[in-house]
């Protein structure tokens, strides 16, 4: 019984060694592949990280398995899928073949049905997908264009095109993004320093907006019209939820 149960500690602490290695070598192989590995993917993509992380999986509780043997192939998919990334980078027809290309599904406010069986779809997965873009009425589409990495891209009718300032005629200031000068109730330093201001230059902005105690601040922006916006922790603050 004794032998049983360190036979168990033995094996125990191999699965937690085998997982830990595992995903250092997925976290090392997401940093290689890059930030695109994360977002939407691609078929190729797809395939790619599925891949990895069954390989990966498995090596972490399968002890019957050795784990150099596992380790190789984790490697061996993560330099394929490197050399093929930029290798597509360098040839278009690598990229097409590799990564998909875009095909268009409604042309001149007309369906193409032929398009949509060549993606799979159906005309509901047509409607759906409009409306996950807020068109509810597929006659104001011109274009719709069902993207290499499945997402549906949508150009309106002219006449149902939203309104811009320089349809109005109105000139306005250039629009720029806002730095996170405080977070979780810390200077976010850099940024301060890339606004070109200071932490005292934050604090007496702060002090003008009544706010002598950081730790009460969740969360404050400043634009590059000097505009400092804050955001209060709010603990006790009940939620309205009406969404269930």
């Amino acid at each position: 019984m004794e032998y049983l149960f360190a036979f168990d500690l033995v094996e125990f602490g191999e699965v937690i060694i085998r997982s830990l290695l595992s995903l250092i070598t997925l976290f090392l192989i997401t940093k290689l592949l890059g930030k695109k590995q994360v977002s939407q993917l691609s078929l190729f993509d797809y395939v790619i990280g599925i891949s990895i992380g069954n390989f990966a999986a498995e090596i972490s509780i399968n002890v019957d398995v050795p784990y150099v043997n596992g380790f190789i192939a984790v490697i061996i998919f993560g330099i394929v899928a490197v050399s093929i990334s930029y290798l597509t980078m360098k040839s278009i027809k690598l990229r097409r073949f590799f990564m998909g290309t875009p095909t268009l599904l409604i042309q001149n406010g007309k369906i193409l049905e032929n398009n949509l069986k060549k993606v799979k779809f159906d005309i509901n997965d047509m409607l759906e997908e409009c409306r996950n873009n807020d068109y509810f009425d597929i006659s104001e589409i011109e274009y719709a264009i069902m993207e290499a990495n499945g997402h549906l891209s949508i150009l309106p009718k002219f006449e149902n095109k939203p309104l811009t300032p320089k349809d109005m005629g109105i000139k306005g200031s250039k629009n720029s993004l806002c730095a996170n000068v405080i977070i979780d109730s810390k200077y976010m330093l850099d940024n301060i320093k890339n606004m070109h201001k200071t932490k005292e230059w934050i604090n007496s902005q702060l002090k003008t907006k009544g706010y002598n105690d950081l730790s009460k601040i969740l969360l404050a922006t400043l634009d590059i019209n000097d505009k400092l916006v804050v955001y209060e922790r709010n603990y006790n603050e009940k939620p309205f939820n009406v969404l269930e």
